[in-house]
């Protein structure tokens, strides 16, 4: 149980992070730099998942060791992607498809009620197919007789 608060804990810390991360550059590349909206938000959703990587990779899922090579960068991207397109598709089905258009009925759809669904697909896609716990170095899990550890045929006891 404490394992898995910890998990959470640690998913939640690096995505605050990223959130502010993404928050902060778009508002600056859409005011001072003075970019287009889809441009500015391209940008800081990378550097948003950029950093996110980085927090879950160093720090949530550090016990699992460094991911290797660019599959698990890639898949974290499809799967924040992915979360992404599940906001996007709460806050259309809302406006267009419900015809909710007020300003405060596109924030709970998209910011409120899509956030929270493409939260919870990020976090299973990311400790299921990004970080996943079989992924273990054999060096963390074995000893160096092969087995699971323990003291099994040692000449001690």
């Amino acid at each position: 149980m404490v394992a898995g608060r910890r998990e959470l804990l640690g998913f939640a810390s690096a995505g605050l992070l990223a959130y502010a991360v993404d928050l902060a550059l778009f508002t600056c590349l859409r005011g001072p730099a003075g970019l287009d909206p889809l441009t500015a938000k391209a940008l800081s959703f990378v550097a948003g998942c950029s950093v996110a990587y980085a927090g879950n990779a160093l720090g949530t899922y550090r016990h699992l060791g460094r991911p290797r090579g660019l599959r698990p960068c890639a898949v974290f991207f499809a799967v924040n992607a992915a979360g992404a397109a599940v906001q996007l598709l709460c806050l259309a089905v809302s406006h267009y498809g419900l015809g909710l258009t007020s300003q405060r009925a596109d924030t709970v759809s998209g910011a409120g009620v899509g956030m929270v669904l493409g939260t919870i697909l990020r976090f299973w896609g990311t400790r299921t197919l990004v970080f996943r716990p079989g992924d273990e170095p054999e060096h963390r899990t074995r000893s160096w007789n092969g087995t699971s550890g323990g003291r099994v045929g040692s000449w001690t006891g």
